[in-house]
């Protein structure tokens, strides 16, 4: 296979033959670095390239240039190799124009001339966008292979899994790859055994669980020790935080999640707010590179495994898993955050994995290419699904309930979706019904008139109200009408709070009424709600662990 390549863009002869130098000098081994002197030739380059099936990692585009500017070159070239990293080269004065490119040409990165020496200013830029297009890059012919049907749950929940815990894989549909049958026949796999999933030995699983899938994968599900400083049940921001700090100050932390790194922060399309990240990032990779972090560190990671119960004896906090066993900490934080609540729309549940996702966008939208789908929801991660949709699908229609979305969305995204001419806002809408056979057909949206309308629809994502994951918690954490679990100060106006906490000190900010267990994130009542307050908290949790560790 030919090395993947990174293509320069500049119409000045030297500053060209600069950049190149000295990206040979530090990727020749694992790269090819080409060059174009315009954007025509560029794009002309990018488009042979794809028709070979080579790979392309990095654009890098000067911005002016004559006939066409360096943003529409990048711009362009994404619709090409919609993974491939965008970096602008740019003069003091053209900032503004970078500025520009984050938000029309989805920049990943802007330099600006000169970037003398390399290796302080250029070569941690490209070490680091390639890192992360590593992380997503998905090998034509090599690597895990999923193969199952578009409307089947359980095709649909590996791959779920999979892009969930950043595992790279191809995704193979019976019904649109013809290669596929040469492929099950080899391995004597038959139709009602899908989905299958091949590795690069040749072995594959038939119809496989999550669990098998990651004890495949080598991934241990079993805990190293048999007494931890802190346990987080969670790895979403705030879990991840925690482990992060906790792994960093010498405690010995061990990190759980019943599916994937990341919560829904870790399947959001983009995230534009959080701080350090100009041009935005991505769920998944602001995941992973908290997760590496952790690790790197010395925080154990198991996924998947649930906690079902906890039990607490003389301090020892005792987590029951689904599988029976038991895991033994000093503390515990509950990290678990918030899940999508049920539509109650008709045909719903019927269609669940087969044409109704909730959230899940990042996973499923290349199936419904030049297709029609459907966004119930009018909040940031609605609006960040319909972003990311609108790459793919051919119509992208959002239905809420309100007059619009200006009071519960971000305005940096509503601005990018009303310039999004393939997306539309069905305000004051509902989804009354869901309709197919096997898989999504068509909807029922309910008017504010209260007339119906049928539409062709051939997927809905569903992200509306959410509710905390706290049931598996004991009697003894206290939790509001709604079920998010009270901390610090606000335990002492709760009713049963005299009766439950027992101890001479008053809880500490993000304990709950059960000593030496804490809630941080989503799940925990008075939450901001955003990923930059839960990571917030989860270090946080740290110092009160210490605190807390400190009077036992």
């Amino acid at each position: 296979m030919n090395k993947p390549v990174l293509l320069v863009i500049d119409d000045d002869a030297q500053v060209l033959a600069a950049v190149r130098r000295d990206l040979r000098a530090r990727y020749r081994e694992s790269y090819t670095v080409i060059s174009a002197s315009s954007g025509e030739e560029a794009l002309a380059t990018i488009r042979e390239l794809k028709a070979r099936g080579d790979s392309l990692a990095i654009v890098i585009s000067d911005q002016r240039m004559p006939g066409m500017q360096g943003n529409d070159v990048l711009a362009q070239s994404r619709d090409v190799y919609p993974l491939a990293r965008r970096v602008m080269l740019t003069a003091y004065s053209d900032i503004d124009a970078a500025i520009k490119a984050i938000n029309v040409a989805h920049l990943d990165h802007y330099l600006s001339k000169p970037w003398d020496p390399p290796e302080e200013y250029l070569f941690p830029v490209i070490d680091d966008l390639l890192d992360a297009w590593q992380a997503e890059y998905l090998p034509e012919a090599k690597g895990l292979r999923l193969v199952g049907h578009q409307w089947s749950p359980r095709s649909h929940e590996i791959k779920d899994f999979l892009a969930g815990n950043l595992i790279p894989y191809r995704w193979l549909d019976v019904a649109r790859n013809p290669d596929t049958r040469s492929l099950l026949d080899a391995a004597g796999i038959g139709a009602s055994e899908l989905p299958a999933l091949f590795f690069e030995d040749g072995s594959a699983l038939r119809n496989p669980e999550p669990r098998q899938v990651a004890e495949s994968l080598g991934r241990s599900l079993s805990a190293a020790l048999d007494l931890y400083d802190l346990v987080i049940v969670g790895a979403g921001p705030a879990g991840l935080g925690a482990a992060v700090y906790g792994a960093s100050e010498g405690l010995r932390t061990l990190l759980l999640d019943r599916h994937a790194p990341g919560g829904q922060a870790g399947s959001s399309s983009r995230i534009e707010n959080y701080l350090g990240f100009p041009a935005g990032v991505s769920g998944s990779e602001l995941t992973r590179r908290a997760v590496m972090q952790a690790q790197r560190l010395g925080a154990e990671l198991l996924v998947p495994l649930e906690v079902t119960g906890v039990s607490i004896d003389a301090g020892y906090k005792h987590l029951t898993l689904s599988d029976g066993r038991e895991i033994v900490t000093r503390t515990m934080l509950a990290a678990t955050g918030m899940e999508y609540r049920e539509h109650p729309a008709p045909g719903v549940a019927d269609h669940m994995g087969a044409g109704v996702y909730y959230g899940a966008a990042t996973t499923e939208a290349p199936a419904f290419s030049d297709r029609r789908v459907l966004v119930v929801g009018g909040g940031n991660s609605a609006g960040q699904a319909a972003m990311y949709l609108a790459r793919y699908a051919k119509d992208v229609q959002i239905v809420v309930r309100r007059e619009s979305f200006r009071d519960t969305m971000s305005r940096y995204l509503i601005e990018q979706i009303e310039k999004t001419p393939n997306i539309r806002l069905r305000a004051r809408t509902e989804l009354e019904r869901v309709e197919g056979n096997g898989h999504v057909e068509r909807v029922a949206l309910k008017l504010d008139d209260g007339a119906s309308q049928v539409e062709e629809i051939d997927a809905v994502f569903v992200f509306i109200g959410t509710k905390p994951r706290s049931d598996w918690l004991p009697a003894g954490v206290l939790r509001d009408a709604r079920g998010f679990v009270i901390t610090g100060r606000d335990l002492s106006v709760d009713a049963g709070y005299a009766r439950i906490w027992k101890e001479r000190r008053e809880p500490m900010t993000l304990e709950t009424s059960a000593p030496g267990v804490f809630a941080a994130g989503d799940i925990r009542a008075g939450a901001m709600n955003r990923v930059a307050s839960a990571v917030g908290e989860g270090s946080m949790v740290v110092r009160f662990v210490h605190d807390y560790l400190a009077l036992t």
